[in-house]
């Protein structure tokens, strides 16, 4: 039976200017639910063009992508199909979104995460293994890791802090982790005590922070931000009154929202946290590789209770699973205990790759290049969203952009989805109980090209310019 001849009719509305995604979704949903029936014939490219306005190319792509799946089959001189069942996979059949499948990946605009471009950083990697499978001596491969396997890293990266205002430190000070988010699980895990422990985070901020809290047991209580940064007077309320003992924060770069705390700001809550005995953990994985800081780290202003955490992740490769954590004086024994009880360390095939690595004479053009085309995407984002608040600097992966009246963050998030861009909203980063802000953040992912960039910019700014006409009674 030929669908022509049926009642079933795709429905396009609001598909805007990827109708033939639209058309694709439509009959995707219609072989899930029954309508189409598997050896159904669907009708001709231009017979279901004239039936629903749209070109014959828009059917014609359409087809193709669901003939890509599986979903259907095209002979020449028959027609187009619905796949019979067994010929085609369970999962295909029984995912009625299918919002991932690879010929719409293709075209969408992913901005969920910052993820660095190769810019020559795959070829250091290969030439780290390569020189691994040579050097190692079996009792590498064997053994546990441990204080003493990982010291070359420790000492790599002490040797790349050395113009980071972190305060006095030693290589016994630096504890290696499974990237940024271990440390801070690590460091939590070790300073917190008693039966319910409290910690304070940026009103806005780090999911990863909230995350590290439940795997310690603690709950999480907010603090705003001024312009200059996180509120001290909350920030002491909240010890006072909610038994504070450690504040998870970016003091240089504030994810999401790219703003830094000044540096009378942070001597102020550095005297609070010595005044009441709390520690402060500085996140600086968004802060790209040998840029400049704004100011000193909360280490270096409360040497005995400020942690410094880092990884490569965000400004050279995150596929390194490598993260640093610089303690307090006094701390880093009791934190490489955590770490040996945690999972007994990071790897020598990891700690070593990483000091071959920041060894190679190439690494600073590498760091130079990746930052010059993080830069680029920053300036197109800003050229063609200008006129439209946002926050941003072209030594930080992603955009902070507040949204007009008529918009709120959820529906423009999720309306840019459906025009290809996946960006994530305020509600992404904010306490469960926390404002309502309306702003969505923008990764810069140096792995879609920067045309499709600017055209995901493009996308973004016509909804900004047109937003929807919906009166609340």
């Amino acid at each position: 039976m030929i669908v022509s001849d049926t009642k079933w009719q795709p429905s396009l509305a609001g598909a805007g200017r990827a109708k033939y995604k639209a058309l694709a979704q439509a009959i995707r949903e219609a072989i899930v639910s029954g309508q189409l029936s598997a050896g159904e014939q669907l009708p001709p490219v231009r017979d279901l063009a004239y039936r629903i306005n749209v070109t014959p190319g828009t059917v014609a792509r359409a087809y193709a992508v669901l003939t890509d799946e599986g979903r259907l089959t095209a002979g020449v001189g028959r027609g187009t199909f619905v796949t019979e069942r067994k010929a085609v996979a369970q999962s295909v059949w029984d995912a009625p979104a299918m919002l991932d499948n690879v010929a719409e990946l293709s075209e969408r605009v992913h901005l969920l995460s910052p993820k660095m471009p190769e810019v020559g950083q795959g070829a250091i990697m290969r030439g780290a293994l390569q020189a691994l499978a040579t050097d190692m001596v079996p009792e590498h491969l064997l053994n546990y890791p441990s204080r003493v396997t990982d010291i070359a890293a420790r000492r790599a990266f002490k040797a790349s802090l050395t113009d980071t205002p972190v305060g006095p430190f030693d290589e016994n000070d630096v504890i290696t982790s499974h990237g940024g988010q271990s440390a801070i699980i690590m460091i939590l895990q070790t300073v917190l005590h008693g039966p319910s422990p409290v910690i304070a985070v940026d009103e806005l901020s780090y999911g990863g922070f909230r995350s590290a809290a439940v795997m310690s047991r603690a709950q999480v209580v907010g603090v705003p931000w001024d312009d200059e940064g996180p509120d001290p007077a909350v920030l002491e309320d909240l010890i006072k009154t909610q038994g504070v003992q450690v504040f998870c924060t970016s003091a240089e770069v504030c994810n999401p929202t790219v703003r830094t705390t000044s540096t009378p700001r942070r001597k102020q809550i550095a005297k609070l946290a010595q005044r009441y005995g709390i520690h402060i953990i500085d996140d600086d994985c968004y802060r790209l590789m040998r840029t400049e800081h704004n100011g000193p780290s909360y280490r270096a202003l409360a040497p005995d209770l400020g942690w410094y955490v880092t990884s490569p992740s965000k400004s050279l490769t995150a596929a390194l699973r490598i993260g640093f954590a610089v303690a307090p004086l006094d701390w880093g024994a009791n934190l490489a205990r955590t770490s040996t009880f945690h999972s007994f360390g990071v790897t020598r095939l990891v700690t070593d790759m990483y000091a071959y690595i920041m060894a190679q004479p190439e690494l600073p053009d590498i760091i130079e290049r990746i930052k010059g085309r993080i830069a680029e995407d920053v300036r197109a984002a800003v050229n063609i969203l200008g006129g439209h608040k946002l926050t941003w600097s072209e030594q930080v992966p992603f955009l902070w952009l507040e949204l007009p009246m008529g918009w709120r963050a959820g529906e423009f998030k999720q309306q840019a989805e459906t025009a290809g861009v996946l960006i994530k909203s305020a509600e992404d980063f904010a306490l469960r109980d926390g404002r309502s802000n309306h702003a969505v953040r923008i990764a810069i992912n140096g792995q879609v090209s920067h045309e499709h960039f600017a055209s995901g910019m493009q996308t973004l700014r016509e909804m900004l310019d047109n937003p929807p006409d919906i009166i609340s009674v």
